[in-house]
């Protein structure tokens, strides 16, 4: 059980094989979430193994991306199931990593603290400085499975998806949340609407 060696596994699998309309849930995405998992994990002063699986779950939790968009957290369940084995771990790890995997799906309904953690940390962007440039890679994303039309269609769907979404932890709650307020504010001041 070699977290390393497994990363290298994961993110050389999605460079190789992900198709390139998948624009956001890339090697990248996976590589910023399992790297904002960790300073979770010191931040949190989170216990060895519990750590391990959280670094685990936050590498496989987008593979589902590799057989398609819908239901890829499903897929990317049944893909842990299929692996994990070979990798020394046990059922009950793998049910677990699977419940983290789960969480992340939208709208997201952790039931823990690791599944917290793994949460906010799939969605820390929305309360960063990468709000834009990340962004815009969903939009093109969204763009090729025809979710959004347009810039404003996009515009109204991360409105309405901000205004709906809450962090978890404490850490995103206090320094993720204000930032993200301000981009919902920014998109409805660009387009003159009262509210959606």
């Amino acid at each position: 059980m070699n977290i390393g060696k497994l990363k290298s596994f994961i993110t050389s699998k999605l460079e190789k094989e992900l198709p390139e309309y998948i624009s956001y849930h890339d090697v990248q995405h996976t590589i910023d979430v399992l790297n904002t998992c960790n300073a979770y994990i010191r931040r949190m002063k989170i216990a060895e193994k519990d750590a391990f699986l959280l670094r685990t779950a936050a590498l496989l939790h987008d593979t589902g991306f590799l057989w398609g968009f819908e239901n890829h957290e499903e897929k990317g369940m049944a893909y842990t199931r299929k692996i994990l084995p070979d990798w020394g771990y046990s059922n009950r790890d793998i049910d677990i990593v699977c419940k983290l995997i789960k969480a992340t799906a939208i709208p997201q309904k952790p039931q823990n603290t690791l599944e917290e953690i793994l949460c906010d940390a799939d969605l820390d962007y929305l309360g960063t400085d990468k709000f834009y440039k990340i962004g815009e890679k969903l939009y093109r994303e969204f763009m090729h499975f025809q979710i959004v039309k347009n810039r404003e269609d996009w515009d109204r769907l991360q409105v309405k998806f901000l205004q709906s979404h809450s962090y978890f932890t404490a850490f995103a709650k206090k320094h993720r949340e204000p930032v993200k307020q301000k981009y919902i504010n920014e998109i409805i001041l660009k387009h003159g609407w009262n509210s959606l």
